[in-house]
C-alpha cells in the first residue's frame, strides 16, 4: 500500500463470517506499521476486537477498489503513547480537515479507537 493514497478499503468480519468493507483514512508509521481511527463504539472497532484477521486495499472516497486486497492483522491500540502517534500521523497527512473532525469528535460520547494495520 503506498502512504500517498488517500484511502484504503478496511474489511473486517462479522460474527458470522461476513465481510465488511469500509473506506477509512490511513496513514503510516516509519515502521511499515499502518494506523486508522473511528469512533471507538463504531462496529469496525467492534468486528476487529472480536477478529483481527482483515484485508486492506486502496479506495476511492466511496469505497470502489483501486488495488487488490492484501490479508492483514487488525489491533485495537491500547497504549497511550502509540495512540498518540497514530493521531499526531493522520494529522499530518490529512490536516485541516482531520483537525476539524478532532474538534467535533471531543462532543461525542464514545471517544475515539485507533486501529494498528501490520501485515499478515
Amino acid at each position: 500500500m503506498s502512504p500517498r493514497e488517500k484511502y484504503l478499503s478496511l474489511e473486517t468480519y462479522r460474527k458470522n463470517g461476513t465481510a465488511v468493507a469500509t473506506p477509512v483514512w490511513f496513514a503510516m508509521a516509519p515502521n511499515g506499521a499502518m494506523y486508522v481511527y473511528s469512533e471507538a463504539g463504531a462496529a469496525k472497532v467492534k468486528r476487529a476486537q472480536n477478529n483481527p484477521k482483515g484485508r486492506i486495499a486502496p479506495c476511492d472516497i466511496r469505497g470502489k477498489l483501486r488495488g487488490d486486497w492484501e490479508p492483514v492483522t487488525l489491533r485495537i491500540i491500547n497504549d497511550a503513547a502509540e495512540a498518540a502517534l497514530a493521531q499526531r500521523l493522520l494529522d499530518e497527512k490529512y490536516g485541516l480537515v482531520k483537525k476539524l473532525l478532532n474538534f467535533f469528535t471531543k462532543f461525542r460520547s464514545t471517544g475515539r479507537a485507533a486501529i494498528a494495520i501490520t501485515p499478515a
